[in-house]
């Protein structure tokens, strides 16, 4: 069975880590018969979180999972945006497809239109 759960331990995520300077790095991760099969790292900020990087194993809906979970925390903080600031771009694919992005830009900007379900998830496996 999947479980989405935050990892308390940065082992193996240091690179991330430095990139992402002085902010705090939450590390949340794709569990799946006790092994990892996917990662979102990210930190909150007073207006916004920051996403840094994220792996999905190629899956949509892992990738819908992973963000949407960040969302939900960043929600119950009272945070209203996400800004994907990820060092490969094409990453933004998958998130301009399940329209957590518009085209040109890093920003989601309303997390709570996107905790009101998935009405974007099925029209959007192209």
């Amino acid at each position: 069975m999947l479980e989405i759960q935050e990892r308390f331990d940065t082992a193996g995520y240091e690179r991330i880590i430095e990139r992402a300077g002085d902010a705090l790095v939450h590390i949340t991760e794709a569990i799946d018969k006790g092994q990892s099969i996917g990662f979102i790292a990210y930190s909150y900020g007073a207006e916004e979180t920051t996403v840094y990087d994220y792996s999905d194993s190629g899956e949509l809906m892992l990738c819908d999972g992973l963000v949407r979970s960040v969302m939900f925390k960043s929600a119950l903080k009272g945070i209203g945006r996400l800004v994907f600031d990820l060092e490969d771009k094409e990453k933004e694919v998958p998130l301009r497809k399940l329209k957590f992005l518009n085209e040109g830009s890093n920003v989601c900007e309303d997390i709570d239109s996107y905790m009101n379900g998935c009405q974007n998830c099925k029209s959007n496996q192209k």
